[in-house]
């Protein structure tokens, strides 16, 4: 059985994710980070290798795909919560994503450059 992390885990673990764009979701015990990636097929480059490593780690992640965005958020179902599982993966995620923008501010909307495209009347 999956356990979550402990108190003394988290204050030493999540720390760093923090540093690095994961911040926590409201009202669950998970972690989310959006990536910006230069164009869709990069995008969707980087949830390729994410699915082959999630699946290798039997842990999947809870993820959207807008055009160019990525937009991930990290829980254990089966401990109800954040577990190391989830760190592990989001360290591997990170290595997968390169050079990508990472958009900090999980408050803001979420903005593809399909959408910008469309505000300056560029195309896709």
């Amino acid at each position: 059985m999956v356990e979550r992390l402990s108190p003394e885990d988290r204050n030493r673990l999540l720390p760093p994710l923090g540093a690095s764009g994961w911040g926590g979701v409201p009202e669950r015990d998970a972690i989310r980070k959006i990536w910006k990636f230069k164009s869709f097929s990069e995008a969707w480059g980087f949830m390729s290798r994410a699915a082959l490593a999630a699946e290798k780690m039997n842990h999947h992640p809870e993820w959207t795909n807008i055009y160019n965005v990525v937009d991930v958020t990290l829980t254990t179902h089966a401990a109800d919560g954040l577990s190391e599982l989830d760190l592990k993966l989001a360290g591997r995620l990170d290595k997968l994503a390169g050079e990508a923008e990472v958009q900090r501010d999980h408050s803001e909307p979420v903005t593809c450059l399909c959408e910008l495209h469309h505000r300056t009347g560029g195309s896709e």
